[in-house]
């Protein structure tokens, strides 16, 4: 006889399975439907386009992890680009940085998923040189667009991929997850500290190091996000702003639920907020 743990388990098991025969047959969606979907979000060929992802949320997808990365490929086709976050930890950066820890750009795994590691194995992609929060990028302007990273003086900041996509014009990509994934957020905090009345930045400055594919050992000074603002960061208070100024553009492929931001839309938004003394931070 079956004790009640595992009665507990087999529903359990029962239930998703009965879950998941019920997606797959009403909620189904193939890569041709992901990237027609991108399309009636404004992704277009040529395009610059960061992606956060979670493949968990993916449930009735006719693919695997590689279907779908091919999926984002072709929306932005060989003439854009696709970028992808690799940060090679799962906590701060702060603490991977007190660590002591190495990123080997060739070596290190990315700790953001799936799709992030296999995407930054794959053929053509380049991964920038950054000690905690280096990009992977494919297409075009790949090399463009992640060279010199590790000059930054914040991971996200001036002279990193996420300025150089704002000055490329482009877009970031939300699939299954919240605004609270967008990474490019952090280029709009370094882009607003002269005028916060706080600096969410560390005061110390770090000497960090990062192996290129090349062997080579490349040093970056940086300051790296203060905890006690992190932990009040709070992105989700800009969705009503983006709402208003029809910036916010959402839309779903199965179940699947996809956002798509222009880089610029977000700033000026920010820029916005403020202008009214807002500023993403919870008091």
């Amino acid at each position: 006889m079956l004790n009640r743990a595992e009665i507990k388990a087999k529903l359990k098991a029962w239930r998703d399975q009965a879950r998941t025969a019920y997606i797959n047959r009403f909620h189904a969606f193939t890569p041709a439907d992901l990237v027609a979907a991108l399309q009636s979000l404004g992704v277009q060929p040529g395009d610059a386009l960061i992606a956060h992802t979670s493949f968990a949320e993916f449930a009735g997808f006719q693919g695997g992890i590689g279907e779908a990365i091919r999926a984002l490929q072709a929306a932005v086709t060989e003439q854009g680009t696709l970028l992808i976050p690799t940060l090679p930890f799962s906590g701060s950066a702060l603490e991977y940085a007190k660590s002591g820890a190495i990123t080997d750009v060739k070596r290190t795994p990315s700790r953001m998923g799936f799709i992030t590691e296999i995407f930054r194995r794959g053929p053509g992609v380049i991964r920038s040189i950054h000690p905690t929060h280096p990009i992977a990028a494919w297409g075009a302007q790949a090399a463009e667009l992640t060279a010199d990273h590790h000059t930054a003086e914040t991971p996200c900041g001036r002279n990193s991929p996420f300025h150089r996509l704002l000055e490329m014009n482009g877009k970031i990509l939300l699939a299954g997850v919240d605004v609270r994934a967008m990474t490019f957020f952090h280029y709009l905090e370094e882009h607003l500290e002269p005028q916060m009345p706080f600096s969410p930045f560390t005061k110390e400055w770090f000497e960090l190091q990062t192996r290129g594919v090349d062997g080579q050992l490349y040093s970056t000074r940086t300051r790296l996000y203060a905890p006690e603002f992190s932990a009040k960061r709070d992105v989700r208070l800009m969705i009503p702003v983006l709402r208003a100024a029809n910036a916010w553009h959402e839309a779903k492929a199965g179940r699947l639920n996809l956002i798509v931001l222009s880089a610029r839309d977000v700033v000026s938004t920010g820029e916005l907020m403020a202008r009214q003394g807002s500023y993403c931070y919870l008091s």
